[in-house]
């Protein structure tokens, strides 16, 4: 208690927090360390939060109103004038990545200035608000994360060396995950009404002890007191509870210990609690909170934030009448629908023949598919219908998903939850014939069609998406040519030289000023998405504004999207010949020149190849 009296904790918001202000690491610290699931619970929260207050139409100063978000607390160590986490830091270094990546949207009006809150300058000089360790440019590791900061400050590629530590690698791939995984919601019109909200209403609470003993106290004191039931374990004990043969009771503690063990070890810690939310929402949700302000939770909410709590408000409904039920709710269910879970991550986890869908979905980040997934499912299914329902909900969801891209249509947690809710009730246990026919039946109700694909173009958001669907057509013509391609190496950031987005058209206005207008009418065309490929990092910005007829000699030599603009993929080539016989796709060579007129037929290709990749026939193929 003594520590207690020499501490102080006030709640701080985002800006009062990071304005002015700079914070250090002790030498005991641990290296930045979030994974890229920490990054997507922190948007996917941030989003909710926010979303459940805003509309169109809105007033800036109504953000003032909105409800406020907690982000948990930190612990300061204060010495002298110098401030040093003790606890915290992967919080504040997440927060000052999103910071940077908002920076660089700021140029959308009326946002922010976040730049007083990434760093403060004196001298001409530079100082992140968290660097690492005081006078760290004696540790090499620290240098480099105030290289990586700056680098991703000023929009620069950060070029790594051999001794990179972990924290290196975590910051390069947390901002990575960010920019891919930032809400649509969030951009546009909201984006200024977030970016307050994210500084004024999102709080922290910042305690501050005055020595170093006091905060490791306060530290322990927070962290190691006792260890808290988690939800998954409450809920195993409210039906063991129910069991009444001690017998059946230790045996179906047995099968949940199992089962908890092999969802961890596949997967990591906090799997089991997924795999519940994801079970119970799929099989059992049958109503979801309203999108307006103060609406209460319903099953889809309460589940996710207390399925515990859920199940025992919900026994009769889930028929849990007698210890036989409950008995059997573990040794049937919770068995049966674990293993389909696992099933599942692994297609997710590694391109696997027949589950690529699942594997597709994933790097989309629609987490939404395994509740989907789970749905159709019955106790009594055999593996083999299980996994051919779970294909088929996969298999709709890629196309579903790759509609919605190329409209420009969001498909994050937010913009796709009521969807999939609807979808979910709507398949729910349903055989194999008349999911396959629900499924067929909603994607030609569906808005979007690749008609999209038409006027689909690369702008200042949808980065990540438009190389996903360069990355899908040129895994597939690959594939279809036997030519050995795997999509991941197409969209991975981890690897020496990962591929960009290129412009098939140099950034020159002057090349054809006689066939536009303006500079800025030019622009807009070379981003449409027929006048774009994929090309390694490097030869990408070495091509730069170079013209076609210089860059074509280049695009031969690289991926079979980029090589069929050349003539040469026309003569001795083939497969690719009987593939393009077989398909009936306009595939043509461009020699000298990419007109106007060429770029819109490759547009037009794109359109044609996407209608092929994601067709809808595929659902009736796994039947």
């Amino acid at each position: 208690m003594n520590a207690l009296n020499r501490i102080g904790g006030e709640p701080r918001t985002v800006r009062a927090l990071l304005h002015g202000r700079k914070y250090y690491l002790d030498l005991y610290q641990r290296e930045y360390a979030w994974e890229r699931k920490q990054i997507a619970e922190l948007l996917d929260d941030l989003e909710t939060k926010f979303t459940s207050n805003y509309q169109d139409g809105h007033e800036r100063t109504a953000v003032e109103s909105y409800q406020q978000y907690f982000l948990g607390s930190i612990i300061i160590s204060q010495k002298g004038t110098d401030r040093y986490i003790v606890d915290g830091q992967q919080r504040l270094t997440s927060l000052t990545l999103l910071l940077i990546y908002l920076h660089h949207l700021s140029d959308a009006p009326g946002v922010a200035d976040l730049r007083d809150l990434i760093f403060s300058e004196r001298y001409g000089k530079r100082s992140f608000n968290l660097e690492g360790r005081k006078n760290g440019a004696d540790s090499p590791e620290d240098s480099r994360r105030v290289a990586v900061m700056e680098a991703l400050f000023s929009g620069k590629e950060y070029v790594g060396a051999a001794g990179d530590g972990p924290t290196v690698r975590n910051l390069l791939a947390r901002y990575t995950d960010i920019e891919e995984l930032f809400p649509d919601t969030l951009t546009s019109e909201a984006l200024p009404y977030f970016v307050d909200w994210l500084l004024e209403n999102v709080s922290l609470i910042e305690i501050v002890a005055y020595n170093s003993d006091d905060a490791y106290t306060i530290f322990e004191t927070m962290n190691d007191r006792g260890l808290s039931l988690t939800p998954t374990e409450m809920l195993k004990g409210y039906l063991l509870a129910n069991i009444e043969s001690a017998t059946e009771q230790r045996s179906a503690d047995a099968q949940w210990k199992q089962r908890v063990q092999r969802l961890t070890e596949q997967a990591g810690k906090e799997t089991d609690a997924d795999f519940i939310k994801a079970w119970l929402r799929g099989q059992h949700a049958l109503t979801m909170r309203e999108r307006k302000k103060d609406a209460l939770p319903r099953d889809w909410d309460i589940i996710g934030t207390a399925f515990h709590k859920w199940v025992r408000d919900h026994r009769d409904d889930l028929g849990l009448t007698d210890s036989k039920a409950f008995r059997d709710f573990i040794q049937e269910d919770v068995r049966r629908y674990s293993r389909h879970y696992l099933t599942a991550l692994d297609a997710a986890g590694t391109a696997k023949k027949g589950w690529t869908s699942v594997f597709y979905n994933a790097h989309n980040d629609f987490t939404l598919q395994y509740p989907l997934m789970l749905a159709p499912l019955t106790v009594s299914d055999t593996d083999e219908v299980a996994d051919r329902k779970m294909r088929l909900v996969a298999d709709f969801l890629d196309i579903f998903i790759a509609r919605r891209i190329v409209n420009y249509k969001q498909i994050g947690y937010s913009a796709m939850s009521y969807t999939a809710f609807n979808l979910m009730r709507r398949i729910r246990r349903l055989p194999l014939d008349e999911l396959a026919d629900t499924l067929i039946e909603r994607l030609e109700q569906q808005e979007e069609t690749f008609d999209g694909v038409s006027t689909y173009a690369l702008n200042q958001m949808n980065g990540p998406r438009v190389r996903y669907i360069l990355a899908r057509f040129t895994a597939h013509i690959e594939a279809e040519c036997g030519i050995e391609s795997e999509f991941h190496s197409y969209v991975a950031s981890d690897i020496k030289k990962p591929f960009e987005v290129e412009h098939i058209w140099g950034n020159d206005y002057s090349q054809l000023k006689d066939t536009f207008a303006s500079a800025q009418e030019f622009a807009s065309y070379r981003n449409r998405l027929g006048g774009l490929i994929l090309l390694p990092r490097g030869l990408n910005q070495s091509l730069g504004a170079a013209p076609y007829a210089q860059k074509i000699g280049f695009y031969f030599g690289e991926n079979l999207l980029a090589k069929s603009l050349s003539p040469d993929c026309y003569t001795s080539n083939p497969n690719f010949l009987r593939y393009v016989a077989e398909s009936g796709l306009p595939f043509k060579p461009y020699t000298a020149t990419l007109t106007k007129l060429g770029l819109d037929e490759r547009q037009e290709l794109y359109r044609q190849l996407a209608m092929r990749i994601w067709t809808p026939s595929r659902l009736r193929t796994d039947l």
